[in-house]
């Protein structure tokens, strides 16, 4: 039944367990180390003198002492996985940078879990307690489905993706005001005078809102006019992208310019082609990330873009950086 092969199962990853220890102490014994230089001789996992580490791997080789992978993560207490968090992979935009975050992932030799927050759900508390069970290694978080607290105090490797979680967790992001301003700079050239911006939920602390805040000051700065529309708080669906548009063009009739991001803006494109006005003699869009979608609509769309294939390698660097800080640690606590 279920309870035997559960009990096999436990003993033996122990008996494997204890079979790695002793081999590995060992392989300390013979060569005057500790298991921890042992251990950072064979896997590359820190610093150990040149001779140190000949030594040592002539002893494994004598020994036979080779573990394999899921060997090296039981006795390195790591699972190889590494757990990321988006608000929707049908999004474009989260779609190639979870590619991409994949990618180096697995360069760096793990494996990527990934879960998007869709609404309201309890998907991201769920990821932060696999991390605090160790079930996976670390997490690159992307979503906004929780209070910033619940990542406080985990004392485990975080990197978020475009949110402010606390000065112990690092943020990946682009120069978001570098790219509000082009997007300004883009609209005043055409001759734009009253304008309109859709932005993400402002009660976040995400560094994304600074190109809100910096479209707007240089918009103003030179007489512009601008209307700022809040979404919606997690809400990334088609559906209410389209509606929101819909109702929002109806409204704001006099406008002469939009500044969004690009599915945004591609439905603006729609609403502007029922209503006869013309893309863009009559009104000029600006889009935000550059996503590959944009190439297949005429006119085309302008639009800042996002390196997100840089985003993707530098919330990896990041986490690989800080597994080696918690394996350094855990190392020097007696393993």
């Amino acid at each position: 039944g279920v309870r035997r092969y559960s009990m096999v199962s436990t003993s033996v990853r122990i008996w494997r367990q204890n079979r790695i220890m002793a081999n590995i102490r060992e392989v300390a014994r013979r060569a005057g180390v500790g298991v921890g230089t042992v251990s950072r001789a064979l896997n590359g996992s820190g610093y150990v003198a040149e001779e140190t580490k000949e030594r040592i791997q002539a002893i494994a080789r004598e020994l036979d002492y080779n573990p394999n992978e899921l060997a090296r993560n039981l006795f390195r207490n790591r699972t190889g996985i590494v757990g990321v968090v988006v608000p929707d992979m049908e999004n474009p935009f989260f779609s190639k940078l979870l590619k991409y975050m994949e990618i180096e992932l697995y360069k760096n030799s793990y494996k990527a879990l990934i879960c998007n927050t869709i609404e309201i759900s309890s998907r991201e508390q769920d990821f932060i307690d696999m991390l605090k069970a160790n079930v996976v290694d670390g997490i690159i978080t992307g979503a906004h489905s929780l209070r910033d607290d619940a990542y406080h105090n985990l004392n485990k490797p975080v990197v978020a993706m475009d949110r402010n979680l606390g000065s112990d967790i690092p943020v990946i992001h682009s120069d978001h005001k570098a790219g509000g301003r082009m997007a300004a700079e883009l609209l005043l050239e055409a001759g734009c005078r009253n304008v309109l911006q859709f932005g993400g939920s402002f009660r976040v602390h995400t560094p994304s809102n600074d190109r809100h805040m910096e479209f707007c000051r240089v918009m103003e700065e030179n007489g512009a006019a601008v209307n700022t529309i809040e979404l919606a708080w997690n809400m990334m669906g088609y559906d209410y992208y389209r509606n929101v548009m819909n109702q929002y063009m109806d409204i704001y009739r006099n406008i002469d310019g939009v500044f969004t991001t690009d599915i945004v803006a591609l439905y603006c494109m729609d609403m502007a082609k029922q209503r006869n006005i013309p893309v863009p003699e009559k009104l000029h869009i600006v889009g935000y990330d550059a996503i590959d979608v944009t190439r297949l609509f005429a006119p085309n769309l302008t639009s800042i873009a996002q390196n997100i294939p840089l985003l993707a390698k530098t919330c990896v660097d990041t986490m690989m950086d800080l597994l080696d800080v918690f394996r350094f640690c855990h190392l020097n606590r007696g393993y």
